[in-house]
């Protein structure tokens, strides 16, 4: 199974911080955001990752290069302008190819098992999210989740913690180079029963903002 790691966002909210850095480069406890996952990926397994990247791309690609020190292969998915994280992944399809992946947001910080949903199995389904209690900053969550199953219900609502595994399914409608959500194709799924979902109730943080940031920081420093 492929992963594909969602790292070309600018980073607005860590502003001026993200001004020099891409937010993968960003240091939490001696480790770059995207260098704990990709180390966390190959210990659960993992051999091969596409990353898409924009701002400030050429800093990520040589930090990183073909991921050979990690054990992994990476293909880097350039975008000229950022596609958002639906067309993220339609402009990567050909390096994804046509079976289900993973898919990981670059931004979050958890102790989630990769492991677990390495050749995990959709069936005819379109996804299975990983959701997390909702943090203070996103106090409605995203999606219900009822048996196994995600929903659009308005209660009990748990948010999208940044790992699903996905079917290229789910984006084929979007062309390539074109801007779009992934949020909207999933609501739309679920509202047809074509969602599974998992509740992970471990550390978990978001790391979108100077505060997230440094709360982690302080986390880790004294846990």
């Amino acid at each position: 199974m492929k992963v594909m790691i969602l790292a070309a966002g600018r980073g607005e909210r860590l502003r001026p911080l993200t001004e020099a850095t891409p937010k993968p480069l960003v240091e939490v406890a001696g480790q770059t955001l995207l260098g704990r996952h990709l180390n966390r990926l190959a210990g659960a397994g993992f051999t091969h990752a596409v990353i898409n990247v924009s701002h400030l791309a050429q800093n990520i690609t040589a930090h990183f290069g073909d991921g050979s020190r990690f054990g992994m292969r990476i293909d880097w998915s350039r975008e000229a302008e950022p596609l958002e994280t639906a067309g993220g992944i339609a402009q990567a399809r050909t390096l994804l190819g046509p079976a289900p992946f993973l898919l990981l947001n670059a931004d979050i910080w958890c102790d989630y098992d990769f492991s677990h949903l390495r050749g995990f199995a959709l069936g005819k389904r379109l996804a299975h999210l990983v959701l997390v209690p909702n943090p203070p900053q996103h106090p409605a969550g995203d999606f219900s989740l009822a048996r196994g199953v995600i929903g659009n219900a308005p209660s009990p609502r748990y948010t999208y913690a940044g790992i699903a595994v996905l079917s290229p399914l789910l984006v084929a409608a979007i062309a390539t180079g074109q801007k779009a959500p992934l949020a909207p194709l999933w609501r739309a799924a679920a509202a047809r029963g074509e969602v599974t979902g998992e509740l992970y109730e471990g550390y978990w943080s978001d790391v979108g903002t100077p505060e997230r940031l440094g709360a982690l920081q302080a986390r880790l420093k004294n846990p």
